[in-house]
């Protein structure tokens, strides 16, 4: 995710999908300096040094901790007698707590095989694969989730999250996990972890397959049509996006709000074409904003935005958007 995320610190300070950037911007507002872009610009140099630092710093111990658990996975799979889809109903909390009694069951037996008197009875060892999850027994009463994520098809990245208990009958939780920093889960641990575990394990799912759906529909667009767009920033979890389509006779700027981390479409929308400034080369420029024309909001890309996704909808905005502004154009002309 490189540049995308050092991208994202930089703008954030902004309310406007604009860089600071006057020449971007000559055509299109008053000119002279405007001491909030300043401040925007400075602050947006700080939060970049600080995203920076925390991608480096997280970086390194993520992949450490992702190699180790990703052999740990393997190693289980690689030892099971048996994998088992579920389908639809199969994967409940009975079979959850039935999970939870195999990896304790086979701890105490192990522990037991240590006394020369007993002799250790072969043990099943059962992997579950329902939806995007992989559920296996790991060592020391451990249950370990393998999410497997994908876009259009395609297999992305694995995420792992690991529980354990001391004893079935006390609660679980997260031992350890590969799930980025910036996704909540021990947010959602504390909510759902002790009360609905099953419920846990499907909303961390979720919530990574749709901020995977969300980063690679801003990556897709970003590869088809970034001669088109003149900016593009976004939150680290992909739930705030906005970018400008500087292509035209006006900007387009689109911005896109998730109100929660489970959606793939925006839940709140906002696309406005800002109509080129002319300037009268018979009167000085006395920097009154009202000089500005109004943006005019179009409404036919907003309701592509909330239906299909953002290639998609990219497409569909880019194609309609010459005729939207001549009907605008002419709705506005004097009669």
């Amino acid at each position: 995710m490189g540049s995308d995320v050092e991208e994202s610190p930089r703008k954030r300070p902004n309310k406007f999908p604009f860089s600071s950037d006057s020449c971007s911007r000559k055509n299109f507002m008053q000119d002279g300096h405007n001491p909030l872009d300043i401040t925007r610009a400075r602050f947006g140099n700080l939060l970049k040094r600080h995203g920076e630092l925390t991608e480096r710093l997280s970086r390194d111990s993520d992949k450490i901790i992702f190699e180790r658990l990703q052999k740990e996975f393997e190693a289980a799979r690689a030892s099971q007698t048996e994998e088992i889809c579920l389908d639809g109903e199969q994967w409940n909390d009975g079979l959850l707590a039935t999970i939870r009694e195999r990896v304790h069951m086979e701890a105490d037996r192990k522990a037991m095989s240590g006394d020369a008197n007993t002799l250790p009875s072969p043990e099943e060892k059962i992997t579950y694969k329902t939806g995007n999850k992989v559920i296996c027994c790991l060592e020391g009463a451990r249950i370990g989730i393998q999410y497997e994520t994908s876009f259009a098809g395609e297999p992305c990245e694995l995420y792992h999250c690991v529980l354990e208990s001391k004893s079935f009958l006390e609660k679980m939780t997260v031992l350890e996990h590969t799930v980025p920093f910036f996704l909540p889960i021990r947010e959602i641990e504390n909510v759902l972890l002790s009360s609905n575990a099953k419920k846990f394990i499907d909303h961390v799912g979720e919530i990574l397959q749709a901020y995977v759906d969300r980063r690679e529909q801003v990556r897709l667009i970003k590869e088809l049509y970034g001669n088109q767009i003149a900016e593009l920033y976004h939150s680290l979890p992909y739930q705030m996006i906005e970018f400008v389509l500087d292509d035209f006779d006006c900007k387009v700027t689109v911005s896109l709000r998730y109100a929660e981390l489970i959606l793939v479409l925006p839940s709140r929308i906002s696309v406005l074409a800002w109509p080129a400034l002319k300037k009268n080369p018979l009167k000085k420029d006395d920097g009154i904003l009202g000089s500005q024309p109004a943006p005019v909001r179009l409404a036919y890309a907003e309701d592509a935005l909330r239906t299909m996704s953002l290639p998609e909808a990219y497409a569909e905005i880019v194609l309609n958007l010459p005729q939207a502004l001549l009907q605008t154009n002419q709705q506005r002309a004097p009669t």
